[in-house]
């Protein structure tokens, strides 16, 4: 079994000093980057978009996963993965044809990833986990760092890591939302590869020992 990752949020970086921010990540443990695009409609928050990638693409070559929170994610894809997007994570709510997004990101040469809202079942997603290779699971509502993790949703992990085992399938799990010092032990015995943490990671109380 490979050793799960940390994938720092940058959303909770500090934004008047992002190289201190990406040093950080390289030297606590990090091993990719978690960049978290929001609209202003899809969340209510707005953060950044592809000049702002582009530009932070220049102070790290860990690979970016671009988790896109935004509607109609297919009208973006194309000018995210030019910004400098390796993955690129589109929600299910977002859009309604996944089958045919999931295909696209590869044609651009990019992995990607399928998220879903906490409030939306696994089921959901049966029909395309062969495509995808990534599977991002929100353990909040997106929209704000800082939220507490919704516990039902760890089991949700665990689900579908069975459903991988079962199906023979080689996407990898990722966790995404009120993640800290107190509950990475349980997300990571749960069954995910790649954990996600924001303000637990940057206040320094998250110490990364995996």
């Amino acid at each position: 079994m490979n050793k799960p990752i940390l994938a720092p949020s940058l959303l909770s970086a500090d934004f008047s000093d992002l190289a201190s921010a990406f040093k950080m990540i390289e030297t606590q443990g990090g091993s990719a980057v978690h960049v978290d695009v929001m609209d202003g409609a899809f969340v209510p928050q707005i953060s950044y978009g592809q000049p702002v990638i582009k530009s932070m693409r220049k102070l790290s070559d860990l690979p970016f996963d671009v988790h896109l929170m935004v509607e109609k994610p297919e009208l973006m894809v194309d000018s995210f993965a030019e910004a400098g997007a390796d993955w690129i994570t589109f929600h299910l709510e977002s859009t309604v044809h996944a089958d045919r997004l999931i295909n696209h990101i590869h044609e651009l040469g990019k992995k990607c990833g399928i998220s879903i809202v906490p409030s939306t079942p696994l089921e959901s997603i049966s029909e395309i986990l062969p495509f995808v290779d990534l599977v991002l699971v929100m353990t909040v509502n997106p929209g704000f760092g800082g939220q507490k993790l919704i516990p039902y949703c760890v089991e949700k992990i665990s689900r579908l890591k069975k459903i991988r085992e079962e199906k023979g399938l080689d996407f990898k799990i990722s966790v995404d939302g009120g993640v800290n010092e107190n509950n990475v032990d349980e997300v990571v015995k749960a069954g995910s590869d790649i954990v996600v943490s924001g303000s637990a990671f940057f206040s320094g109380k998250l110490k990364w020992e995996y």
